[in-house]
């Protein structure tokens, strides 16, 4: 091994208070683009699921996801952040393709079922990881509410994805 690699693993890594705000900010963005893009079709997925437990999950989803971005705008108030109105395509390109794929299966109800609870799933993941992430570099900021409200994004997050774990798995067992 050379000198390089030696000591790039034994020096602690370190990120400065700014840095670490713009990333913080940066990915919080990302987060909130996507959820406002899901508060906007989350209704309409929720009239296309057949199955009433995944409806009722949709919904309750739809409320958690509000009570999310209000913690995030708080968040950016304490801050005293903007947010950046950029091209996050990412997480809602997610979305989108949930749609298409849900679209696919317009004339089979189970089928459509399942590619709903697919893919809230796969974005609960996501947002869940993200949170986490969030939550690790928002004790820098010294406020432990801000890392609250994090904290109970990501909460939410997985409560919603351990419901729709549920559903699915009655779904899939169901006879």
């Amino acid at each position: 091994m050379d000198k390089r690699s030696n000591q790039s693993k034994s020096r602690k890594m370190a990120v400065g208070p700014e840095k670490l705000r713009t990333y913080f900010i940066n990915n919080l963005d990302k987060i909130y683009a996507a959820k406002t893009h899901l508060v906007k079709h989350l209704p309409e997925i929720a009239e296309e699921a057949h199955f009433s437990d995944l409806r009722s999950a949709i919904l309750e989803t739809l409320e958690d996801v509000e009570k999310q971005i209000a913690r995030m705008e708080i968040i950016y108030s304490m801050l005293d952040a903007e947010r950046s109105e950029g091209n996050f395509s990412g997480l809602a390109g997610l979305v989108d393709d949930a749609f298409e794929d849900i679209k696919l299966h317009g004339n089979d109800p189970e089928l459509r079922d399942l590619s709903i609870a697919f893919y809230l799933q796969n974005i609960e993941s996501i947002e869940m990881a993200s949170f986490q992430v969030l939550e690790m570099a928002a004790v820098k900021f010294k406020n432990k509410q801000i890392k609250q409200l994090i904290k109970e994004n990501y909460d939410e997050a997985k409560d919603d994805r351990t419901l729709l774990l549920l559903i699915t798995a009655k779904y899939v067992t169901a006879k």
